[in-house]
């Protein structure tokens, strides 16, 4: 359980950090499951319905950024986590009594390559009638300075929805020459192997490559109240409903103001966030290719 000071500062500054929240046998299972999927990449050549590759992957040297949402309906072990009650305990007293999974992915960040992701509000992909929406994000390793924390700009989810567009289209990031904020304030999320991350869905936020010699996977879940609906519509309402984590759904969302940008029309290069960032017209974090070239 949340203490009341914890409740607070989540309201206050958007963000949460619950250190071992994953412990002993469940923690091992869900590292050498991670490792078992990522291994059989060997061989695959391009990204496909599971995969997101890095650009240095080959199919004798598999490198993975990102484990997408299918793992969740591939895999007994993550279909169980979400619902895992030490999570949905913490989740009811953010969101309410009913929660709906709205979306999940595993981040690598792996050793010495893995890939940067730039500022960004997960509100610009996914607004909904309210903004009681946030992710969970479970820390597979140790995660310190050293190999690409989580880092968030706190309060930021009180402010404005930033574009996140660059000529035109959508791309998933912000241009930080554009906004009056000042990164230099962000706070990284850091903690040993096992802790959970929780961000609202309006917070500013991003991760730097990681240079370091160790790897650090977050399993990230996004999570809605279940009276927040997409305002890109249900495409699905049985699978709509079937996402649902515990209480009962609905059909009448709750409509609460919050600055909303559509992420329309879609970005130039489809796929995960990595993807879509590829269009963006300016970075602000290094690459690969980067670091390779300094």
């Amino acid at each position: 359980m949340l203490t009341d000071r914890q409740i607070e500062n989540y309201r206050r500054d958007g963000y949460l950090v619950i250190p071992r929240l994953i412990e002993g046998e469940q923690l091992a299972e869900l590292r050498a499951l991670t490792d078992r999927i990522v291994s059989e990449a060997r061989g695959v050549t391009a990204n496909d319905a599971l995969y997101d590759l890095e650009p240095s992957h080959s199919a004798t040297l598999p490198r993975v950024r990102r484990l997408k949402p299918v793992i969740f309906k591939r895999y007994a072990f993550f279909q169980a986590l979400v619902r895992e009650p030490k999570i949905v305990t913490i989740l009811q007293q953010l969101l309410g009594p009913s929660i709906r999974l709205y979306g999940g992915k595993l981040n690598m960040k792996s050793a010495g390559y893995g890939s940067p992701v730039e500022w960004h509000q997960d509100w610009a992909f996914y607004p909904h009638t309210n903004d009681d929406v946030l992710a969970t994000g479970i820390y597979l390793d140790d995660c310190d300075m050293d190999n690409g924390p989580l880092m968030v700009l706190p309060g930021t989810h009180h402010g404005p929805t930033w574009d996140h567009h660059a000529d035109g289209r959508f791309c998933g990031a912000m241009d930080p020459a554009a906004c009056d904020l000042d990164f230099s304030k962000a706070v990284p999320l850091m903690g040993p192997a096992g802790s959970m991350t929780i961000h609202h869905a309006r917070l500013v936020h991003g991760s730097a490559l990681n240079r370091s010699n160790r790897q650090r996977r977050l399993l990230l879940h996004e999570y809605t109240a279940a009276d927040a609906f997409p305002l890109l519509g249900v495409g699905d309402f049985d699978d709509f409903n079937s996402r649902m984590v515990v209480g009962e759904p609905t059909i009448e969302p709750r409509i609460c103001p919050a600055p909303v940008r559509l992420p329309l029309p879609p970005a130039d290069h489809q796929g995960s966030i990595y993807e879509n960032q590829r269009g963006t017209a300016r970075r602000f974090f290094d690459t690969f290719e980067d670091a390779r070239v300094g």
